[in-house]
């Protein structure tokens, strides 16, 4: 782990797994809501995690700090589970059972099957890379994006799983959609995945 300021009042730590990158956000999320860390913002992502705002007047202390520090496990959620239903009906799904070496129907229930949790957000305001799948089921993004992907697609990337909360291009492997809402700004809070929050996909009928 490295932790580089950046500025007079933010840091950049680095770690080198996605599940690093989620045990080291959860532990400072712990540090600020027992008072031992004081810091505007707490932004997570593939391998790093931001913080923003620190009242530390010597960010290169809590640096040296942290980057001599062992990281706990990633902790059990806080948050209750949000369950998605989706259609396994996207136009990359017979594309993903080839790649998986299985039926469609199978990459179905083994998606199904998976306990998801938001990595971190990005790309659009309410996107969440979704981590939960076992490696061997990672995919490459499609050869040539889209020009347009529907609001409510679920995609694989990668180890990720996304559902695109608005219509835009992309290059994610479809394989189904939802009529969930991933982004209302007349809801509080706006986003309906936010880092940490435990996620499970919830099969329907077409």
């Amino acid at each position: 782990m490295r932790a580089l300021p950046v500025g007079d009042r933010a840091l950049l730590v680095e770690v080198s797994t996605d599940e690093e990158a989620q045990a080291l956000h959860a532990d400072l999320l712990r540090r600020r809501a027992e008072g031992s860390l004081s810091v505007r913002e707490i932004v997570p992502a593939a391998r790093t995690v931001l913080l923003d705002g620190l009242d530390d007047p010597s960010p290169s202390r809590l640096a040296a700090q942290l980057s001599t520090a062992r990281l706990p496990p990633v902790p059990p959620p806080a948050k209750d589970v949000v369950e998605i239903r989706v259609r396994y009906d996207g136009p990359d799904l017979a594309a993903v059972a080839e790649l998986w070496g299985v039926s469609p129907d199978e990459v179905a229930r083994i998606h199904a099957a998976a306990e998801f949790r938001v990595a971190f957000c990005g790309f659009a305001p309410g996107f969440g890379y979704l981590t939960g799948l076992p490696a061997r089921y990672g995919v490459p993004r499609r050869a040539t994006p889209r020009t347009t992907v529907p609001a409510g697609s679920v995609g694989l990337a990668g180890p990720y799983t996304g559902v695109y909360p608005r219509s835009s291009p992309g290059g994610w492997q479809l394989i189904g959609t939802t009529d969930a809402v991933l982004w209302d700004h007349a809801r509080v809070p706006a986003a309906l995945l936010s880092p940490g929050t435990p996620v499970r996909f919830v099969p329907v009928d077409s």
